[in-house]
């Protein structure tokens, strides 16, 4: 499972860049007084890891913020003062103790980048449909049971990160997110594929381990981007055939289902790096038939 991990983040790591300041754009500061005292036109704040219980209400005074870093504090509640950083492109409030997201979030149109992930967040309000330029939407690892119909209005998303959450089931307008790249359902309660999935034409990436996925749809052939896919720990006994349609697959796993054998044509799959397979019932022949047909993928049974 280790290597299972490994592999997924190698694949998204650059993802996680983009959180993090640039000092070599634009001077970060580390406390509101700073930034004031020395440039009321500051664009970059980073307070993360303060130990903070509050924002500061003069925060407000640096209008041309982008970046706000509030990221493993003590925040329980959101200070109306952030909502007047109406030029803010990112904000960070991952590792707090969040409840909630309110309406006035919509306040910040210019976001591009919203982290909420590790917090204690139960659902999203309608108002994230203004935010038309958002594109990577982190959410993992919170309490939320179900995903509003109109997240289909944030056209712009790119990244949609819902791991470790109570979803069952996503809305049919999810695949209206044409320029989604990038969707995390991994450690949900889902018992059934979500067959709007398979028109999401732009995906790249699609996690959905540790669910209790017992089929998986022969449209998964639909999605011809699809570079990563993260399967494993669920209940499958068999792929589907045109599973090997997906030709630009580098990653593929499998680990802890019920798989005795692929699908006929595995050797199409041939940008394929890594195929994990542990914890299913192959029989010698079939593993042998495997290594065969994909001689340059390296794969893990054990």
């Amino acid at each position: 499972m280790k290597k299972t991990i490994l592999l997924s983040l190698l694949f998204s790591g650059l993802l996680g860049q983009a959180q993090n300041a640039n000092p070599l754009k634009e001077k970060v500061y580390y406390s509101v007084s700073e930034a004031l005292n020395s440039d009321k036109n500051a664009t970059q704040l980073n307070l993360r890891d303060q130990h903070i219980f509050y924002v500061e209400e003069n925060i407000s005074q640096l209008q041309n913020l982008r970046f706000l870093n509030l990221m493993r504090n003590n925040l329980e509640k959101w200070d109306d003062a952030i909502f007047d950083l109406k030029k803010l492109e990112v904000l960070i409030l991952k590792l707090n103790s969040m409840k909630y997201v309110p309406k006035n979030i919509g306040n910040l149109e210019k976001l591009i980048r919203l982290d909420l992930s590790n917090n204690s967040i139960s659902y999203l309000p309608e108002e994230i449909i203004k935010l038309k330029k958002l594109r990577f939407l982190h959410l993992s690892l919170n309490s939320i049971t179900s995903i509003p119909e109109i997240i289909s209005n944030c056209k712009s998303l790119e990244v949609l990160e819902l791991d470790n959450n109570q979803l069952s089931s996503l809305p049919e307008a999810v695949s209206n997110l044409k320029n989604l790249k990038t969707l995390h359902l991994g450690y949900n309660q889902f018992n059934e594929f979500e067959q709007q999935l398979t028109r999401l034409n732009s995906l790249e990436d699609l996690s959905l381990e540790y669910n209790q996925l017992q089929e998986f749809p022969e449209e998964i052939g639909s999605l011809k981007n699809l570079k990563i896919l993260m399967l494993n720990d669920n209940k499958l006994q068999k792929l589907p055939n045109r599973i090997v349609e997906l030709q630009n697959l580098e990653l593929l796993s499998l680990s802890n289902n019920k798989i005795e054998k692929l699908p006929e044509g595995i050797e199409k799959l041939d940008k394929l790096k890594t195929l994990i397979l542990l914890g299913n019932p192959l029989s010698s022949s079939e593993k042998t038939r495997i290594t065969k047909a994909l001689p340059n993928c390296k794969v893990f049974f054990e």
